[in-house]
Order: C-alpha cells, then sequence, then structure tokens
C-alpha cells in the first residue's frame, strides 16, 4: 500500500506530492487529464503573490504580512478564516525560494500597467513552466504519476479515507490529499447555483475541474466552506473558446474606458481601486447583466495603455458606427457616452495609482482614471464571465486536514489548492493568491499527511 496519495495535478498537487516525498513518504498522484494537457489551471498561471521583507532579482520592493492581510481583507470584504489567512501568509514567505528549490525560475520584476512588480513574483516561462519543473523533480524524487486517472469513486468511513477507484482500479492509501480543483468545468453543477446564466459562462482554465472529488468529499461528511456561486470569474473576451481560453483572453481595459450590457447601460464603478485588485469581479458583474454579456468602450488614446488580448478590440470612426458592429442601439450608446464625457471632471490621469480623474453627479460613479471618450477611432470588445475557479470547498485546519461536518477533524485526509480555497476567499481576489493558496497549502498537507502516516 502506497503512503500518500494525491488526486489532481497542478501546483497544489506537486506541492504536495514533492513537500510528502521528501518527508520520507511513498507518493502516487492521479491526473484526470492526459499527460499533454496536465496541470489544472496552473498551466495558465503567470505569477504568486507572497510576502517577503526586501526586495529581490523577482521583486522591485518589501510586501508586509500586515499588508498582504489588509490587502486580501479589502478584497473579500472580510469573508476569510482570518486565523487561516494569518498562517498562509507567514508560510508565503519561504515560499518563493522553497519553490525555487524545486526548479521554478523567477524572472525579473515587472513594471507596467499590472502594478505587480513589488508584491508579485512572475515565473520564467509561464505556468506551464513552473509546471514542468515540478514534475522534472517529482519524478526525480520518485513520486508515481498517472495519467488519465480520473477518480470515479472513492471509499471513506468515518473521517478515514481508504481508497479511490481510478480506471477501475481501487488505489488504496494511508493517507489522501485532495487537490483536483473545484467544479467551474461542471455546467449542469453551476446552473445548481447560477440557473440557466450559466450556459453563458466561459472556462478560463482546464474542462477537467468537474467537482466530483469535491462533491464525494461532501456527501461522506467533509464539512463544507464557501458560497457556491462566489468564484474567481473575470470579464473575458466573448469571441474566447468554452474551456482554456487562459491569461490571453483576458481584458484588462476596464479601467480605462466605460462598461455597458447590452441595453449600453453603465452598471459599475470601472474606477472603483488598482486593476489587480478588482478584475476579478467583473466576471460576476458581467453574470448579473440580460444575456451575461457587456461591452467595453474606450477612444484611440487608451488603445495602448494594456496588454493586448488574443483578439483585435472592434473598431469604428464614431459611437454610432461602434454600436451598429456590436448589434447595440446606436442611439442609446451615444446618449451613455454623451452623459459620462459630460460628468467627467478635470485631473491629472496616472494609471499607476488612484489619482483624482473622477466623475461627478453620475450613478455608477467612476472614481478613478475618468477620461471623456472622444477621440476617434472608437474601440469595443465584448466580454462574458470567465470562470477560473470556484470557492465552494472543503473546510480545513493549519495543517490543511479536513475538518468533518460534526466537528472532528479528518484522520487522514488533506486538502490544498481551489478545492478548499474557500476558507481564504469568502469573495473576490488578488492576483496570485490562489498560486499562494495552492502552493502554501500544498506544501502543509503533504508534509502533515507524510507524519501523519509515519505516527
Amino acid at each position: 500500500m502506497i503512503d500518500i496519495l494525491v488526486i489532481g495535478g497542478g501546483n497544489a498537487a506537486l506541492c504536495a506530492a514533492i513537500s510528502a516525498r521528501r518527508e520520507g513518504a511513498s507518493v502516487t498522484v492521479l491526473e484526470a487529464s492526459s499527460a499533454f494537457w496536465r496541470g489544472g489551471n496552473t498551466r495558465h498561471t503567470r505569477n504568486m503573490r507572497c510576502a517577503h521583507d526586501a526586495a529581490t532579482a523577482s521583486l522591485s520592493g518589501p510586501y508586509s504580512e500586515e499588508e498582504f492581510f489588509e490587502d486580501l481583507m479589502r478584497v473579500t470584504k472580510g469573508k476569510t478564516d482570518q486565523d487561516l489567512a494569518h498562517h498562509m501568509i507567514r508560510e508565503s514567505k519561504s515560499m518563493l525560494g522553497w519553490i525555487e528549490e524545486q526548479g521554478v525560475r523567477w524572472q525579473p520584476s515587472l513594471g507596467g500597467t499590472l502594478s505587480l512588480g513589488r508584491t508579485n513574483s512572475f515565473f520564467l516561462g509561464g505556468g506551464r513552466a513552473m509546471l514542468n519543473a515540478l514534475y522534472r523533480t517529482a519524478e526525480a524524487l520518485g513520486v508515481e504519476v498517472r495519467y488519465e486517472a480520473e477518480v470515479t469513486a472513492m471509499r471513506i468511513e468515518d473521517g478515514t479515507f481508504l481508497s479511490a477507484t481510478a480506471n477501475g482500479e481501487e488505489v488504496a492509501a494511508r493517507a489522501l490529499v485532495a487537490a483536483s480543483g473545484g467544479f467551474e468545468s461542471n455546467i449542469e453543477m453551476l446552473k445548481q447555483y447560477w440557473g440557466e446564466a450559466a450556459e453563458n459562462f466561459l472556462i478560463r482554465g482546464t474542462r477537467n475541474n468537474k467537482g466530483t472529488v469535491l462533491r464525494m468529499l461532501l456527501d461522506s461528511g467533509v464539512q463544507e466552506v464557501g458560497d457556491p456561486t462566489q468564484c474567481h470569474a473575470v470579464a473575458i473576451d466573448a469571441r474566447a473558446p468554452q474551456y482554456d481560453g487562459g491569461i490571453i483572453t483576458r481584458l484588462d481595459c476596464v479601467v480605462f474606458g466605460i462598461v455597458v450590457n447590452r441595453d449600453c447601460q453603465r452598471f459599475y464603478d470601472e474606477g472603483e481601486d488598482i486593476w489587480p485588485k478588482r478584475y476579478a469581479i467583473w466576471g460576476r458583474l458581467v453574470a448579473a447583466q440580460p444575456g451575461q454579456i457587456a461591452y467595453i468602450i474606450f477612444d484611440a488614446p487608451s488603445l495602448d495603455l494594456f496588454m493586448p488580448s488574443l483578439f483585435p478590440p472592434v473598431k469604428a470612426p464614431t459611437i454610432e458606427a461602434l454600436a451598429d458592429g456590436l448589434g447595440l442601439d446606436p442611439a442609446a450608446l451615444r446618449a451613455t457616452v454623451d452623459g459620462f464625457n459630460a460628468a467627467v471632471r478635470p485631473g491629472t490621469f496616472d494609471d499607476t495609482i488612484l489619482d483624482d480623474c473622477r466623475t461627478e453627479g453620475l450613478e455608477p460613479p467612476k472614481t478613478h482614471w475618468a477620461r471623456r471618450i472622444e477621440t476617434a477611432p472608437f474601440y469595443a470588445y465584448p466580454v462574458r464571465p470567465g470562470i477560473t475557479f470556484t470557492y465552494l470547498g472543503t473546510r480545513v485546519n493549519a495543517e490543511a486536514r479536513m475538518m468533518m461536518a460534526n466537528g472532528t477533524s479528518a484522520s487522514n485526509m488533506f486538502a490544498a489548492g481551489e478545492i478548499m480555497a474557500g476558507n481564504v476567499l469568502g469573495e473576490g481576489y488578488a492576483a496570485g493568491i490562489g498560486m499562494t493558496i495552492g502552493a502554501v497549502f500544498g506544501r502543509i498537507a503533504g508534509r502533515e499527511a507524510a507524519r501523519n502516516v509515519r505516527n
């Protein structure tokens, strides 16, 4: 019998497998995808947010535990397990070095519109390169990886994991680490909470996160955590594919223009906060609009201020022509743009800070980076909700050990990554926190599972 069974194949799973193996445990990883598609949503990521005391080769300055916690509290509106959040942030301080020890390389700190050079470290080569490094290390340590091994059944008795079945084979283990993601690629499960609106959702990441393991665990008495309608959901190009559009379909131009629904009405403050702290709310906002679609409208001076996406914007010489190209009412869009322009107050535009460019007497307001949309040509992107991962998950303690619905702790079951992210993320998101949750709790889960086996 193996010591540790890890279900999943992304960042959290690999950190757990490596951590457990370095503790001397035998480890098998069950990855539902093929080798080419391995890694779940980690394939699409670029960076990780960790607390640190000083600038490094990959970070332009310090990012204290206190500031990290304040950012987390702000984006979640206080909906987080504060003790667990503090624990995660403390552990994150050593994560950048630990990840590097596993073969992952960082690139120099970034400037520009992302505003992340001080807080987030970027993987050299992106998420796939990071994954490849972790897989190489895991396999060199003797971790067994089985691909196309989707778990279809689990045997759990009184909070004790016994075995999991994949490809008709029952795999027994002394301890379990569940790191198999959320349920964002299960449209029928999304519809249980979102209704028919979920039919119009696009999935930014893997098609394999169906919530199967999560549902088995909850049905076996594991305590759930998180709101099933809360998720990391960004506004992505409506022309993106149903699955695996990834980072190149994300649109970072919201703060430079206005966003209207299909009735040409604005519905939220586009300049509420610095973009990395607000980009992940826009998917939910668009999901609440008629037809789950919206349009980002901006003009020529803003075109070069953001990172371009996969698809080119719709372009037109006038606002009315732009509306025609989008299938919107030209008069209605013109009225909205004119009303916005009339409300813009003079200020000094600076997209790196919360500047003083705002509207007055407009509802909803645009509180920062408000500039008149008046210089042709005019541009637009159609956007739909792009779901990255869901927040309903398994409750865990500081050891990443699952908690049972009756209040006791599981005897040999641990969780890491998106499947337990709802402990930290009650709502909202800040760039790179998903990778922090996966890496920190993955390392903890692997270590504690191995120690559990020894004891």
